[in-house]
């Protein structure tokens, strides 16, 4: 045996040829243990039956193998969000700019790289959050996506397959019933995989003129369009009469950029969508919005929708679906239920069952606030689950205003006019004149509002885990209020009184507002790693920041839906040029998604020393035993230790990534911005292991065993809430 192994290697790291066929390999497999699928398996458990490592010697775990993935750029501006997968001892993932790999999962030795050029076709923009293998009866496929591209690549040599697709590749622009040109289509996240058919979901802008978010079905031989469920429904499709008449011609979003799940034994998948676009005023698109929001459950053979529910009718928050939901077996009352749970930005747990939808727990509709913002009609109810309490705090109180230190001055907060900083006020000061009434209370025009849990959830990307012999749901939190102010627009027909005070600069101001804010701020002092906006003209000339607005750069969507009128405008407002010839009768192009309300967020509402303004935690994990519908326990996910030196507890941190689950009784996690790695007991939420990462691990890890020893592994590519970024993929292993 020692001796193939040997071969194997000399194979693996030597040879890119396809003289030798995958099925040379899979004598071996009885050896490995292997987490082959994204998140673990189809049912996105996030589980492993490996056991060697586990609570009674995780503390002796050691780093065993470190591999630089390249392409870091020193600017703390990329990530890795990438949770890798493992086939035959090839360990599968992607770097900083989302070129694909293969290592030796058992040393971290490169095999090949994959460069899908960041000059082809729209660029490439983000992150990606997984991969796909697909055997492929040769030597298998690794089906993954940069920017606008679905690549197939052969696993064994990293060589694009030129019989799928355009030469390899599928436009993800293509086949949504728009011109193609005009459209801003990406997907961090893969889609997953039923016989032959690859089911897609996409990222897509969040502001006005978005690209719709239809589901699509290609086969994995040819690349073809094997079918497609609109999300937005036309005419005659169930759904089409809870939208106004021509919104499938122009209203964007309700798009699945979380990735999806497959009960392959029904040929059952589970596809989680966002809200549609705008997110945050919907005047032009009253009703409930099918399908946006919402759970769909589809024949995977056809697209054909067999049930769905919908979380949020005509979303105003941008409350999206954030995470896969888990496949679930539960014993309920002594009676063993196949189930599906889905987790949400909000902080609840919706089940229900597998086949029907009918809701395992009970769930209500509860009356909610009438929107003021002109136009906007907010849909009168939202559903709740009355049981299965949430695992995310409901409504930032007075009396959970941050305490630690007393008269603590607010650093992120402003005047209903937006013009006037508030600096000198306390964050009790400030919260008095905020609007923090919990879930669902519509924007406002003259009070600054608080969303929370914030923009990120309670729930996000990185989703929860599922343990099949407890019945438990395991996921991580982030309680941090964001604050933001509806900002009312000039209509089209109002403009002429304008001519006098920089009207081109004005509208170019509303078009970022509605485009842009989201990230880099209302008053243009960015986000996060997100940079500012300010002094611009110090950095570019309009045409180069025109060229950016087009085409995208780094991790920023082009906007091929924004007109050249507006890219014009928005340049003049960005640069500050008085220069920048407009024809004022351009202001009469606008169509319907050009809406009269901006919802500027100013981002997270902290205190002066840089910490949120809410009391503790900040950052969860939870256990919540899905037999009973009850949390089981909640501790905090992460610390800043400077405040734990003080002899403050624990309080948590924001984090983004998320959990696995082993039969050795323990969670293992990153996610948490102070870049440790974690181990958890699984049963009590005590933290038994952590170590330092090179950079933040804001990626779900992976677990597998190669010749009887067990790996855990997991992308260290920082770059998010300010931390640095990085570059490397770390394994551990016990001595």
């Amino acid at each position: 045996m020692k001796q193939i192994n040997l071969f194997l290697v000399f194979i693996l790291l030597f040879s890119c040829s396809k003289d030798f066929d995958r099925k040379e390999l899979n004598f071996l497999n009885q050896n490995f243990k292997q987490w082959n699928e994204y998140l673990g398996d189809k049912a996105r458990t996030h589980y492993s039956s490996l056991n060697q490592i586990n609570k009674s010697n995780v503390k002796t775990l050691k780093k065993v193998w470190e591999y630089k993935s390249g392409d870091l750029n020193g600017k703390n501006t990329t990530q890795i969000q990438c949770s890798p997968i493992v086939i035959d001892s090839i360990l599968y993932g992607t770097n900083p700019v989302t070129k694909l790999f293969a290592i030796n999962a058992k040393t971290g030795k490169e095999i090949w790289k994959f460069d899908h050029g960041q000059d082809v076709g729209p660029g490439w923009w983000g992150v990606n959050r997984g991969i796909i293998y697909w055997d492929d009866k040769a030597d298998g496929r690794i089906i993954y996506t940069s920017g606008s591209y679905i690549y197939s690549v052969d696993a064994l040599t990293g060589k694009i397959e030129n019989t799928f697709g355009d030469k390899g590749k599928i436009d993800l622009r293509k086949n949504l019933g728009r011109p193609f040109e005009t459209l801003s289509v990406v997907a961090n996240t893969p889609g997953v995989v039923y016989k032959n058919i690859l089911i897609q979901g996409t990222r897509v802008h969040e502001g006005p003129g978005a690209s719709p978010g239809h589901i699509r079905a290609y086969d994995l031989d040819t690349g073809d369009l094997v079918w497609r469920f609109n999300t937005i429904p036309q005419p005659g499709e169930y759904g089409y009469e809870t939208w106004p008449k021509d919104a499938y011609k122009y209203v964007g979003g309700a798009n699945s950029w979380a990735g999806m799940t497959l009960d392959e034994e029904t040929g059952i998948v589970y596809i989680p969508t966002g809200s549609a676009s705008y997110d945050f005023w919907g005047g032009n698109r009253k009703g409930e919005n099918l399908f946006a929001n919402s759970l769909i459950a589809l024949d995977a053979n056809n697209g054909n929708r067999l049930w769905h529910f919908q979380f949020v009718h005509h979303d105003l928050w941008d409350r999206d679906l954030p995470a896969p939901p888990n496949l679930v077996n539960i014993n309920k009352d002594g009676k063993l239920i196949k189930a599906v749970a889905q987790v949400t930005k909000s902080g609840h747990v919706f089940v229900f069952d597998r086949k029907t939808g009918n809701h395992i727990f009970p769930v209500k509709e509860f009356p909610f606030p009438k929107s003021e913002l002109e136009d906007e009609e907010s849909w009168p109810t939202q559903p709740l689950p009355t049981k299965i309490p949430p695992f995310a705090r409901q409504e930032f109180t007075k009396d959970m205003i941050n305490d630690m230190f007393p008269n603590s001055k607010a650093l992120l907060a402003w005047t209903p006019n937006q013009k006037e900083k508030v600096s000198d006020k306390t964050i009790k000061e400030v919260f008095e004149t905020l609007n923090s009434q919990g879930q669902f209370h519509p924007h406002s025009e003259e009070k600054r509002s608080i969303t929370f849990p914030g923009l990120d959830g309670g729930a996000e990307w990185g989703g929860a885990a599922f343990d099949p012999n407890s019945g438990w749901l395991y996921v991580n939190s982030n309680e941090m209020p964001w604050v933001s102010i509806a900002n009312k627009y000039d209509t089209p027909k109002e403009w002429e009184w304008q001519l006098k005070k920089d009207p081109v600069k004005s509208y170019g101001k509303s078009i970022y507002s509605q485009q842009c804010s989201r990230c880099h701020g209302a008053d243009l002092d960015g986000m996060s790693n997100i940079p500012g906006l300010k002094n611009l003209k110090n950095k570019f000339n309009k045409n180069e920041l025109s060229l950016i607005i087009k085409k995208g750069k780094g991790s920023m969507m082009p906007m091929p839906q924004v007109s050249e009128s507006q890219i014009k405008a928005m340049t003049a407002f960005l640069l500050d040029d008085d220069n920048i010839d407009l024809d004022l009768n351009s202001f009469r192009e606008l169509d319907p998604n050009i809406v009269p309300y901006s919802i500027n967020y100013f981002g997270r509402f902290m205190d002066e020393n840089g910490y949120p303004a809410v009391k503790p935690p900040w950052g969860t994990l939870n256990a919540i035993d899905l037999n009973k519908g009850e949390i089981v326990w909640q501790v905090p996910l992460g610390e800043y230790e400077e405040l734990t030196k003080q002899g403050f507890s624990k309080t948590g941190t924001e984090n983004y990534g998320g959990p696995i689950l082993t039969d050795g009784g323990l969670i293992f996690i990153g996610a948490t911005n102070d870049q440790y790695f974690r181990a958890f007991d699984k049963k009590t939420g005590e933290e038994i292991w952590k170590t330092k990462l090179p950079a933040g691990g804001y990626a779900t890890p992976i677990t597998y065993q190669i010749d009887g020893k067990q790996y855990v592994v997991i992308a260290c590519g920082g770059g998010k809430m300010g931390t640095k970024s990085g570059d490397s993929y770390l394994a551990f292993a016990l001595n």
